[in-house]
């Protein structure tokens, strides 16, 4: 379930009052009563202790139950009322042995057919809880990090959003990290793939000078890295570097804080050149 989808779940049992479809549970003795097992309600549950309930109605399974039939149980329930993410579905649907449980599941021949090209590498979007995920760097990318987090934060509002069509190659390209490099760590998979772009950081240039021309294709602004294919300097230049932009400041040669000015008048005069 998507995070605007549970919202309104919560808003819709809290004005309700109540669950309108009750969830499935089990017991049977293998657990403690008030502990049972949820075969079919999980987000309902969550959403009626979100919007303050403290009782529910509920149907109780108590006659001992093999796994595969709960396991049909639950598939059976969420076909019926519920929306399945693929890759859980998957791994459900393959833990079932018997194969008239398979059958009392209710999948039909074109769900199953998508299971068959379901790819368990991803990661699911259903119900993250945004508040606990965390990105978590060495003291050596930190610096580098936060660098990227805040030229990010400049071109948005605050929300990143990513075409549906790349989450696949997404995936493609961390999985061809996790095969060259032999790692399983996504994390360190998606540093690698960083580390990649940063060589090639100079290809961006086709974003604002089309090959062979001399205008560029729009008036915004574009990142040093992107012209220099670096982002930093050695420190003995970057002095001589940072004195000739105040000198220029000084002088009304640039503007404060558009020492850049300087740079393009001396690559002019150098082009001017025969």
């Amino acid at each position: 379930m998507r995070q605007e989808e549970y919202a309104r779940l919560v808003a819709n049992v809290r004005q309700d009052g109540c669950l309108t479809s009750v969830p499935l549970i089990y017991g049977a003795g293998e657990y403690p009563e008030g502990e049972e097992l949820i075969v079919s309600g999980n987000h309902r549950c969550d959403a009626a202790v979100d919007a303050g309930l403290t009782e529910v109605e509920c149907i109780l399974i108590d006659s001992p139950q093999a796994r595969d039939q709960l396991i049909a149980r639950q598939l059976s329930h969420n076909s019926i009322a519920g929306q399945d993410d693929p890759a859980t579905l998957k791994q459900l649907y393959e833990q079932i042995e018997d194969v008239d449980w398979r059958a009392y599941a209710g999948l039909d021949d074109k769900e199953l057919e998508l299971l068959a090209q379901v790819s368990l590498e991803g990661l699911s979007e259903a119900n993250l809880d945004f508040q606990t995920i965390q990105l978590v760097f060495l003291p050596k990318e930190l610096d580098a990090a936060q660098r990227a987090l805040e030229q990010a934060r400049g071109f948005t509002d605050g929300g990143w959003l990513a075409a549906y069509s790349d989450y696949q190659p997404t995936l493609d390209a961390l999985a061809s990290v996790h095969a060259a490099y032999n790692v399983g760590n996504i994390a360190v998979a998606l540093g690698i793939v960083l580390a990649v772009f940063e060589r090639h950081v100079t290809d961006l240039q086709a974003g604002y000078l089309p090959p062979g021309a001399d205008e560029s294709r729009h008036k915004g602004r574009v990142g040093l890295e992107v012209i220099f294919g670096s982002r930093d300097l050695p420190a003995v230049q970057a002095v001589v570097l940072t004195r000739a932009l105040r000198e220029a400041e000084k002088r009304g040669d640039a503007e404060p804080g558009e020492g850049w000015q300087l740079l393009v008048r001396l690559a002019e005069t150098y082009l001017a050149q025969p």
